[in-house]
């Protein structure tokens, strides 16, 4: 018979360490030669993201040992790191961003002279540098054609983007002038150019302030000159109402594109009479936010089919026909894909998850239809039976629009709670806020779920994968649709009879650090909450305490700034600490440059001496995002000291976390 035991006091396998040492997925699949290459996240050496190749045999290794660490920083979120091709004589040329000072490096892992990594571009000390993103390497010309990101001055808004060649023979590696421009400047951020088959023209995606990806882009097409330049630039898809998040080219020079001129994002092939040809309409997503340089979420195959990553909510791999229209999804448990995509021949690699699997690197044999794990397989580190149970529930909340959620019961194999006791639940809100919260294995839920705290992660409105009109919810409403949703879906929890009411708790990072501080500030509805490398203040985000890419967002989230500046103070939960009145947990990084920890330290120097139990954390070396296992390991135990304070419950086997007040 199953003991009972009070909920959030199970005894439970899943320790902050092993959630800590699972952390991350792999990112950036490619295939060099006949092997399948990916970075991978190592919590446990510093956080570094290492490259791993799947050899032929099937065996796996790292590219590069410790600390080499292959991550861009080109708008702070990075994005494609690493190019890779099998050289004539059979062993692999490997080019790569170096996050520490994010110089291109060129190495040959194969090569005989045992000769490490060498720099391609030289380091700046104007501002933040000079940074590169979404590498294609050009044997034939000697080159390696990114993104160049350029600071021109201190500030984060000193910078400039454009494409260029960099040459592989290291030349450039202490001379910037020997790098190519090969795109004007005129477009604030742009994507990396992809050639066309015959090499005769290239495209790529462009944009600018205040426009974010997914609020509009174009589709820039220019011609290839003999010597390499790129000549008569011009617009052909998109505009400042149509997200493009990504281009590219058929076997036969076909220009494909991902387009949501519909209200949702389809593929579409470039017509020559300037109208696009859409190859499968439907009111599902064929891509996502362009939240990184270089992702992907189709791959034209040489016979003419296309993969594609696609769905409402939950997402599939699929195998288009874009003559017929018609569409195969691969067979498999997988809930999730992640935007990258690579083909090799008649398969396709991509990274995929599932609610009893973390992601794993898969390949499907698009002839024989079988998909297969191939890389950074999923092992249970303990009994499935400690892992949750989601469901997928929609919500209603105010004036009846759809709240999309995923619920995580409590629930162990060893525990029951006793009687008619509810169980206290945490509120998720993700980041972004134009992310979304996939349904997939992840054990830091399961680290509570396992106690016996239940969780809802909301993806409110606002998230993607809903299609357009989900996402324009959040238009000049951030701060109250988001935390509104979140408190519908924890009010009709309690409602229900599934959470206690009295037991409710909120925490985010970044833009879900908003929602969670926002909440605290205009909500009754939790008693207590986990700020995590928040935004705080509005007016200071939306002038100088931000990087470039994001530092004219809240033109669109919250509203133009020279119309509405009052909405900037009323909004900001700076401005309203006098309304906290529950205890909470602020988490942050101290390198943060997209929510500096200035906002943070402003805001615990006004909770001073309000008599508001509360704790902080600053982490040395962290930035947006925790990668450290010491680091998570503390954050999340941490954060369940604050919840058994707060709803009672003995915890002794996590550090009891000081609250002043």
């Amino acid at each position: 018979m199953v003991p009972t035991g009070a909920y959030g006091t199970w005894p439970s396998p899943i320790d902050a360490a092993l959630a800590a040492r699972h952390d991350g997925r792999p990112e950036y699949v490619g295939v060099v030669g006949d092997e399948v290459w990916w970075t991978a996240p190592r919590p446990t050496e510093g956080g570094r993201r290492a490259l791993v190749r799947r050899r032929a045999d099937g065996t796996e290794g790292s590219v590069l040992p410790a600390p080499w660490n292959v991550r861009s920083r080109v708008i702070e979120y990075g994005g494609q790191p690493w190019a890779g091709l099998a050289r004539a004589d059979g062993g692999p040329l490997l080019v790569f961003s170096h996050f520490p000072d994010q110089r291109l490096y060129a190495y040959e892992p194969d090569a005989t002279t045992g000769t490490g990594p060498r720099p391609l571009t030289p380091v700046s000390a104007v501002g933040g540098g000079v940074r590169w993103v979404d590498p294609v390497i050009h044997p034939e010309r000697g080159e390696v054609w990114c993104v160049l990101e350029e600071f021109t001055g201190p500030a984060p808004t000193d910078v400039r983007r454009v494409l260029a060649a960099v040459p592989l023979d290291g030349s450039a590696a202490e001379d910037r002038g020997a790098i190519r421009e090969l795109s004007d400047g005129r477009h604030r951020f742009v994507t990396g150019p992809r050639l066309s088959p015959d090499g005769r023209q290239a495209a790529w995606i462009a944009w600018d302030h205040p426009r974010m990806p997914w609020d509009g882009t174009e589709v820039l097409l220019a011609d290839i000159t003999a010597d390499g330049t790129l000549q008569g630039a011009r617009s052909v898809a998109g505009g400042p109402e149509e997200s493009v998040p990504q281009v590219g080219w058929t076997a036969d020079g076909q220009l494909l594109y991902v387009s949501d001129r519909t209200g949702w994002w389809n593929l579409y092939r470039a017509d020559p009479t300037g109208e696009p040809v859409a190859l499968c309409s439907r009111a599902e997503e064929f891509g996502g936010p362009l939240w990184k340089i270089g992702l992907s979420w189709f791959q034209p195959l040489a016979n003419g089919l296309v993969a594609v990553i696609h769905g409402k909510g939950a997402t599939a791999l699929g195998i288009l026909d874009p003559e017929s229209g018609e569409l195969v999804d691969a067979a498999g448990p997988w809930t999730e894909w992640a935007s990258t995509l690579a083909v090799h021949g008649s398969r396709v690699v991509g990274v995929a998850a599932s609610p009893r699997s973390a992601y794993e690197v898969v390949e499907l044999d698009t002839c024989t239809g079988r998909a297969r794990v191939i890389g950074s397989a999923h092992d249970d580190p303990v009994d499935p039976s400690y892992y949750p149970e989601p469901q997928i529930r929609t919500f209603t909340g105010p004036d009846n629009r759809e709240v999309h959620a995923h619920v995580y019961p409590p629930h162990s194999p060893d525990r029951i709670a006793p009687g008619e006791e509810l169980p206290p639940y945490v509120v998720w809100a993700h980041g972004g806020p134009t992310g979304h919260a996939p349904l997939v294995l992840d054990l830091e839920i399961a680290y509570f779920t396992s106690r016996g705290i239940g969780v809802a992660e909301v993806n409110y409105g606002g998230s993607t994968g809903y299609g357009r009109e989900y996402r324009d919810r959040l238009r000049e409403q951030w701060g109250v649709v988001d935390v509104e949703d979140c408190a519908a879906v924890a009010e009709a929890l309690a409602a229900e009879g599934t959470a206690d009411p009295a037991r409710l708790a909120v925490r985010g990072g970044s833009a879900g650090g908003w929602t969670t501080a926002a909440s605290l500030v205009t909500s009754d509805v939790y008693a207590c909450g986990t700020i995590i490398y928040p935004i705080l203040d509005l007016l200071g985000w939306a002038t100088d305490e931000t990087h470039d890419f994001e530092s004219q967002y809240l033109e669109s989230l919250v509203g133009p700034l020279a119309e509405v500046p009052a909405r900037y103070q009323e909004r900001s939960p700076l401005g309203h600490v006098e309304r906290i009145s529950v205890p909470f947990l602020l988490l942050q990084g101290l390198d943060d440059v997209i929510c500096p920890p200035a906002q943070a330290e402003r805001f615990l120097a006004r909770m001073a001496g309000r008599g508001i139990p509360h704790a902080a954390i600053a982490f040395e070396g962290e930035g947006h995002g925790f990668r450290m296992a010491e680091t998570m390991i503390r954050a999340l135990e941490a954060e369940l000291s604050l919840y058994a304070q707060t709803f009672g419950i003995a915890h002794p086997d996590v550090p009891l976390l000081e609250l002043k007040k």
